[in-house]
């Protein structure tokens, strides 16, 4: 290969390295943000649906130690063979569990948790870019001025009056009762649950738009932050199930054997919900990814990919340019977002909280 042939070549790969590299170095590398929306942990109790705002008892967790029957996949060797299936089968699949249940004379489950609405999405809790701070800083207060988180708000509004947070304790629900109070001004909103569906937001009644226009006053900036308060009372009947949240089985080693393998959340004794479990039900409101009308799976939870774990799919894949960091990027870089529901979606990540810095490794 000639010399100037060679020059040629690296003068071209130098030039697309800076290209990418100019790139870059308008991202800032080191970039959070603060999480807007800041439940607590839900408290669980069992009362009865006539005397539910009356008499509440906590919920405690019950050690069962069951025998199950083995009903896993099994090798092709086994599973074709009567005599060893029949072996396998006598197995004793012996497991202790915690479980949790209202009792025979309670009917009803009332969850109890509070929740911290707080300003200043414009403001990066990390940035270490100082143009990017100045742009993004632009485009928030545009969206502020312009949206004043109207839509995102009546979304959690909705999302709070729906009982979405119950998760499966709302599942044949008899009847369902969401009360919020609002302590610093005593203001109240009381909200049949079963009224409002989990599957859209285009239900808007006088008390949702009153207690999103508590919640977007605060995410504009104009309030510090607002508090809430929320008891849930859902009849699901007598001395039913109820579901708290599980906790994540970390030692599956043989030294573990003979410890439990289903341990459920508690707080000082009393059967509770994750603080993490109840927000990504408040902000399970993404209606505007690409495949929401083909899904049928109705609203996800605002990530920056769209992951839905529980059906290991990610609705916002980057090859789509539907991603969060490929909507924030551009919005921030270009100035604009031609679609008002990118806008929206981005603005909601943030509100989320977390970690969008650009890494300078390949």
């Amino acid at each position: 290969m000639s010399t100037t042939k060679t020059f040629l070549n690296l003068k071209t790969k130098n030039l697309k390295l800076g290209e990418k590299n100019g790139k870059k170095n308008e991202i800032a590398s080191v970039l959070a943000f603060e999480k807007k929306l800041v439940p607590s942990d839900g408290i669980m109790y069992g009362t009865t649906w006539e005397n539910r705002t009356q008499k509440i008892t906590p919920l405690q967790l019950n050690e069962k130690s069951v025998r199950g029957t083995i009903s896993n996949r099994l090798k092709p060797t086994i599973k074709n063979d009567p005599l060893k299936l029949n072996a396998e089968v006598k197995k004793p699949n012996l497991q202790k569990i915690d479980s949790c249940a209202l009792t025979e004379n309670q009917d009803t489950l009332a969850l109890k948790f509070t929740l911290k609405i707080l300003s200043g999405v414009q403001h990066p809790s990390a940035c270490d870019h100082q143009t990017f701070n100045q742009k993004y800083h632009t485009i928030a207060e545009n969206y502020i001025q312009t949206e004043q988180f109207q839509e995102l708000a009546k979304r959690y509004a909705t999302n709070l009056a729906n009982g979405r947070f119950l998760w499966r304790n709302r599942v044949g629900v008899q009847n369902l009762e969401i009360i919020i109070k609002q302590p610093e001004t005593n203001n109240s909103w009381t909200f049949n649950g079963k009224d409002f569906s989990l599957k859209h937001f285009e239900q808007e009644t006088p008390e949702i738009q009153s207690l999103a226009k508590e919640i977007a006053t605060t995410l504009s900036g104009n309030k510090d932050f607002t508090l809430l308060e929320i008891t849930a009372y859902a009849q699901i009947g007598t001395a039913q199930d109820v579901y708290p949240s599980e906790e994540l089985v970390l030692d599956k080693s043989n030294n573990a054997k003979g410890s439990k393998s289903k341990i459920l959340y508690s707080i000082n004794g009393t059967a509770a919900m994750h603080s993490q479990k109840i927000g990504n039900a408040l902000r399970t409101i993404d209606t505007w990814y690409p495949e929401y009308e083909q899904a049928n799976i109705g609203p996800i939870a605002l990530e920056p990919f769209g992951a839905v774990t529980n059906l290991g799919v990610a609705y916002r894949h980057p090859k789509a340019k539907a991603d969060f960091y490929t909507l924030f990027d551009k919005w921030v870089l270009e100035g604009d977002l031609e679609n008002l529901e990118d806008k929206h979606y981005v603005m909601g990540v943030l509100v989320r909280g977390g970690v969008f810095g650009e890494s300078g490794k390949e």
